[in-house]
């Protein structure tokens, strides 16, 4: 199983938090991250969404088939995000579009950081991949950008 945490790209300050877009700056991370990732996507993929306006205009820059999530709204757990994922049995590829801090708790969990968290930049991704190999289970790092860096 692939899981790809994408961190909303830059948004307005303000209140209430749920509705805060993303300004130009956050638009343009958005589209720089979804323009790399389109040709590295399988065709199958599933994305899931924070309910935050955000997230949801973060990943409307990669595509309008998309999951809205409640249960990766600011403030969950690393916990709630595998479930809804349903990590590691649901094979194929996952991507994420949350929050910080619980995308790098998801993180720093599955690499093993004893509890701690990994900072994810705004707008920034990291693709983890989950395979057996002779009954062991391991977790790769395949991908950690940042839009700055395209």
């Amino acid at each position: 199983m692939d899981l790809i945490l994408w961190r909303h790209a830059d948004a307005e300050d303000g209140t209430p938090d749920l509705s805060r877009e993303l300004t130009s700056k956050g638009t343009r991370q958005a589209e720089k991250v979804a323009a790399f990732l389109r040709p590295h996507l399988p065709d199958d993929y599933r994305v899931l969404v924070s309910p935050s306006a955000r997230t949801q205009q973060t990943a409307a820059a990669l595509t309008d088939h998309y999951t809205l999530a409640p249960s990766i709204a600011p403030g969950a757990s690393a916990k709630s995000v595998l479930q809804a994922v349903r990590w590691p049995d649901a094979g194929g590829t996952v991507l994420v579009v949350g929050h910080q801090p619980t995308l790098g708790e998801v993180a720093g969990f599955l690499l093993g950081c004893n509890g701690s968290t990994t900072s994810i930049k705004k707008g920034g991704l990291l693709w983890l991949n989950r395979r057996v190999r002779e009954g062991e289970e391991q977790i790769s790092l395949r991908l950690v950008i940042t839009p700055d860096f395209l």
